[in-house]
């Protein structure tokens, strides 16, 4: 069993900064990936942010220089710094451990304002 509990999104204008947080409940949470992703509305589910065991990231190409993916293992928990905020980027945020696909949380919603 896995539980995924996000927090942190809300309101912000254009410009701004957001950190979402995600809580995982998992068995060796240190030994596994973790992705953020986004779901705008009408919009399928798009992978925004992945980050190894190790440490290592990636990032789709609309966020690069903007988003940082990390983690905190000793806590459980893989945070998304969000920078420079678009409109764009405005969905509910997901996190996930790819290595079990079929859990996921409730999201967060992230509404950036023009």
């Amino acid at each position: 069993q896995v539980q995924l509990v996000e927090s942190g999104g809300g309101l912000v204008q254009a410009g701004g900064s957001l950190r979402l947080s995600c809580v995982v409940s998992m068995w060796r949470f240190s030994l596994n990936a973790l992705r953020w992703y986004r779901q705008a509305p009408g919009k399928e589910r798009e992978l925004v942010a992945s980050i190894t065991h190790g440490g290592s990231t990636t990032y789709v190409d609309s966020v690069k220089g903007r988003f940082i993916i990390s983690r905190d293992n000793s806590k459980s928990t893989v945070y998304l710094q969000m920078n420079s905020l678009k409109p764009e980027d405005t969905a509910v945020y997901y996190c996930h451990a790819p290595s079990f696909p079929r859990f996921w949380g409730q999201g967060t919603q992230v509404t950036v304002s023009s």
